[in-house]
């Protein structure tokens, strides 16, 4: 499967889901998933370096996964949080069906698939977790920061997996300079290739980033 294919709102090729077994907090599940979508064969090893460095969630309030693909970080979000609403994000439709079937294969009725646009304007998380799509392009990826950074709650949390190779530190010091004085950004751990990086939002911002330049 080409990259741009799971970039895709519709992609290409039958829609086949089959069986994966994974195991998702600490918990072995059975969950659908597909060709047309990311990392279709299992946990891929950035999403599993994120799951494995972040703390836990915040208990209530409104959880994002940006960029959900199959659900295991929303799925994950869902089963530590069963109090919250978690928010699965994503362009592909083909990615929200699978999430969506997943949800209700482990009862979970806290996990709302959605669409970018279809997120309540005045939706703010406490937390963002994403496995981010770097191979869209910076200027997608950045846009795609852009929008929803400023949505977290203040004090909250966006933790970004990205990996070394594919230009995490080059984002790191973009997403500082850019975002330096409304937002605080750190790396937070380095494993088998991989940075995880933590957004904090000290300021209280809720609007669009205030910029001097890209």
């Amino acid at each position: 499967m080409a990259h741009e294919h799971y970039f895709s709102a519709q992609p290409s090729g039958e829609f086949t889901p089959r069986p994966l077994d994974v195991t998702l907090a600490g918990r072995p599940v059975t969950l659908q998933t597909a060709g047309g979508v990311f990392s279709p064969s299992g946990l891929d090893t950035g999403t599993q370096v994120l799951l494995g460095h972040v703390p836990p969630p915040p208990p209530s309030g409104d959880l994002l996964d940006l960029g959900c693909g199959w659900g295991p970080i929303a799925l994950t979000l869902a089963l530590e949080s069963p109090h919250a609403t978690v928010w699965a994000v994503d362009v592909n439709e083909r990615a929200l069906e699978l999430t969506r079937r997943n949800a209700e294969a482990l009862g979970l009725d806290n996990v709302r698939t959605a669409l970018p646009h279809e997120v309540p304007d005045d939706a703010r998380f406490m937390c963002i977790w994403s496995n981010p799509p770097i191979r869209v392009g910076k200027n997608e990826l950045h846009g795609l920061l852009d929008a929803w950074l400023p949505r977290l709650r203040e004090g909250a949390d966006a933790w970004l997996v990205v990996a070394r190779n594919l230009g995490a530190d080059s984002l790191q010091r973009w997403m500082d300079a850019r975002y330096r004085g409304q937002l605080s950004v750190g790396r937070h751990a380095t494993h088998k290739g991989f940075r995880v990086l933590r957004v904090r939002n000290r300021t209280g911002l809720t609007g669009p980033i205030t910029t001097i330049g890209q």
